[in-house]
């Protein structure tokens, strides 16, 4: 007697990678390597650590054949993901412990390496940034690889013997794995673990294929020759879909269809209300290998460049030759467009590994940005001067993070000054005229903006970290992250009151945090008088194609209302449909 046929089912997950397909899915399942402690003789340590020691370079090798064919296939920008993981390969402090682990114990080397690896992507995991808490899947992916090499083992994800299309389900994709996934036959892929800003995730969307991650438990739920429908859209799996289940879905590829066509239209075009009202449309980048997609998404320039990012997976702090080279190779990118560089932003849950510094109580209070950079002079020193020389070469601006009062601003100017004048009497040239802006993340910063306005050429607006100082709400805490409200009252008076000191003393104000990327909450901002906004370059289009489908005087009556309206939610409700009315495209292929 037959099984009865299963019914529809739906897991919900992050959506990494756009786009939506159907078909019958292969559940991989890793192996898990079977590392037992073995006790060695005083002779055979030396054997051992040689052992170790080949297994690192059979596993580089393999990394630069990866990175290679990733560079042929794709682009130079994916091929750089895998100098993460040959820098962690030849990372000294934990090569030496694992070395040591094996002398001193006296133990295999496969169980060394194991249990100091473990032990790093343990304390990787721990963090709360989203983009250092991936990284632990590089050194996972590199863990597994090493492993692998000491015992002799094959690759459990060899997709070689593919020979039909189908979406693969797992606990996890490692970047390596990934990377090398054929179009033809990889429809898609759903796994247990991941976020957004992982390798992996990077990789699918480099590849076009849909992804769908953070999905927990599916690859223990399900069975190989299951047929699920995969939304990379929305983040959903749906097991066995009912015909209406298709259809629906059938008519969002063809939305989605339709507004990509609408997007690229407007790329080239600026960013204006329908009444005229022009908005600064800007992106955030992490690194010189972003500029591509600055320019493929029609960015005016960069509002954001990240600079905590090149010092961080490096054995030694960039010094200023290494920073001056990305900086200038951003602007002269870019020229005659902006890039605001933001000066570094190390402390909270970033930091360099190799900085030793103490453990804090609550280090979203305590050393971080612009105090850390003034407590380390001659590191800042390195940055300001690298920044100046690039200005030289492009229209770059700078700005302090995480100013609290004047006296900040008051010692950082002093010290930039100081570089000024040294960079002069070397005939090193430089902007003269470079604009330094402060950004506005701390509350007490908003409350003397109209002081911090006579001296900064500009305000960008951190939202981030605004909502979360101001509403002492840390979002990614799920027992207080309901709390984390972009349209509370709060958080609209510091803007408003920003913008309003900002404009008096004839200098502009941006905003530079995700609700300036976010559709819905764009035309409070307009209205809210903001003038310039930067996100990450995909979403440029989407934000581009509702400020052209919008008025001011009506982003302006918005902002009366919310203004005057005691409920967050209440607020929310009236820009989502003030966002709908205006660009329902932008909200048809939700489901």
């Amino acid at each position: 007697m037959s099984n009865p046929p299963k019914g529809e089912k739906t897991f919900h997950g992050i959506a990494v990678s756009a786009g939506v397909c159907r078909g019958k899915i292969l559940v991989l399942h890793r192996a898990r390597h079977l590392i037992s402690r073995r006790e060695i003789s005083d002779d055979a340590v030396a054997s051992e650590v040689k052992r170790f020691e080949h297994s690192l370079v059979r596993t580089r090798t393999q990394i630069k054949e990866v990175q290679r064919r990733v560079t042929q296939n794709m682009s130079a920008a994916e091929g750089d993901i895998f100098e993460a993981h040959l820098m962690m390969l030849e990372d000294r402090v934990v090569i030496d412990e694992v070395i040591r682990t094996i002398r001193e114990q006296k133990v295999n080397a496969d169980f060394a390496f194991h249990t100091v690896a473990d032990r790093y992507v343990a304390a990787m995991e721990q963090v709360e940034d989203e983009y250092l808490r991936e990284r632990a899947a590089d050194m996972k992916d590199l863990t597994g690889r090493v492993l692998d090499n000491l015992l002799e083992v094959k690759d459990a994800f060899d997709l070689k013997h593919l020979s039909e299309p189908c979406i693969l389900v797992a606990h996890d994709l490692s970047p390596s794995t990934t990377a090398q996934l054929d179009k033809k036959l990889v429809l898609g892929f759903a796994t247990d673990i991941g976020g957004k800003t992982s390798h992996t995730a990077i990789m699918a969307r480099s590849l076009d294929i849909p992804a769908v991650v953070g999905l927990k438990a599916i690859s223990e739920e399900l069975e190989s020759g299951d047929y699920i429908l995969l939304d990379g859209y929305n983040g959903t799996v749906v097991v066995n879909p009912t015909d209406k289940t298709l259809f629906q879905y059938g008519q969002l590829e063809k939305n989605k269809a339709s507004l990509d066509e609408k997007l690229r239209e407007i790329i080239r075009q600026p960013a204006v209300t329908l009444d005229g009202k022009a908005i600064h449309l800007s992106a955030n980048i992490e690194d010189q290998f972003d500029v591509e997609a600055v320019l493929q998404h029609g960015a005016d320039g960069v509002g954001l460049f990240r600079t905590e990012f090149l010092f961080i997976n490096r054995e030694q702090l960039p010094g200023e030759e290494d920073q001056y080279q990305v900086y200038r190779q951003v602007a002269a990118a870019l020229k005659p467009q902006q890039v605001i560089i933001r000066t570094l932003d190390l402390g909270g849950d970033k930091f360099a590994s190799n900085l030793q510094l103490d453990k804090e109580v609550n280090p979203f209070l305590g050393w971080r940005a612009i105090r850390f950079c003034l407590a380390q002079p001659e590191m800042f020193r390195a940055q300001l001067r690298a920044i100046l020389r690039a200005s030289a070469e492009g229209n770059i601006k700078m700005m302090y993070p995480m100013i609290s009062g004047l006296d900040e601003w008051n010692r950082a100017t002093t010290l930039l000054e100081q570089c000024k004048a040294e960079l002069r009497a070397e005939n090193i040239p430089f902007d003269e005229k470079m604009d330094v802006g402060a950004m506005i993340e701390i509350p007490s910063a908003a409350l003397i903006a109209d002081s911090l306005a006579k001296r900064v050429k500009f305000f960008s607006i951190g939202s981030n970290d605004l909502i979360q100082y101001t509403l002492a709400a840390d979002r990614t805490n799920e027992k207080v992250s309901h709390l984390y409200e972009p349209t509370h009252p709060a958080i609209l008076r510091l803007i408003k009151m920003t913008v309003e000191a900002a404009h008096k003393h004839g200098i502009w104000t941006g905003v530079c945090g995700e609700i300036g990327g976010d559709p819905v909450l764009v035309p409070l901002l307009i209205g809210l008088g903001v003038d310039e906004l930067s996100c990450a370059p995909a979403i440029i289009p989407e934000v581009k194609y509702i400020i052209r489908r919008i008025k001011l005087a009506e982003a302006q009556a918005l902002a009366e209302f919310a203004l005057g309206c005691d409920s967050p939610s209440e607020i929310f409700a009236r820009c989502l449909e003030l966002a709908r009315s205006n660009a329902p495209s932008l909200f048809e292929n939700k489901a």
